[in-house]
């Protein structure tokens, strides 16, 4: 018996048509296909197999910051998702060098999420 993988994250937010546009359009996101729940939301492919659930119609807090709840995504070029990140106006903070080289961007979703575009220095 064993954990075979991490399938999917959800977010609750509070307008998804926003949320949508952000994972969509600022970290350009894959929309799939969603079941016909009975409440709001949507679905994004994460890398090669794995998804981001949003939840619509969030109505309390959320409780995210860099060090502490959010959510890391590896990224390939960081360079280019910070110049993307600008070209759009996009709030984030200054990239960081973690004490391994790992290279942290952070920014908040529309909702306050906290996001974490990881790099590397060797650029893998």
């Amino acid at each position: 018996m064993k954990v075979l993988q991490l399938n999917h994250i959800a977010l609750h937010v509070a307008d998804v048509d926003t949320s949508v546009a952000f994972y969509r359009d600022v970290l350009q996101l894959e929309p799939l296909p969603r079941p016909a729940f009975d409440f709001p939301g949507a679905w994004f492919r994460l890398g090669i197999d794995q998804e981001l659930h949003l939840i619509g119609n969030r109505d309390s807090a959320v409780h995210s910051a860099s060090r502490g709840n959010h959510l890391a995504l590896k990224v390939d070029d960081l360079d280019a998702w910070e110049s993307h990140l600008q070209r759009l106006g996009a709030r984030y903070n200054p990239r960081q060098v973690r004490p391994d080289g790992g290279l942290q961007v952070f920014l908040p979703d529309p909702d306050g999420h906290w996001i974490e575009l990881l790099g590397t220095s060797d650029g893998a």
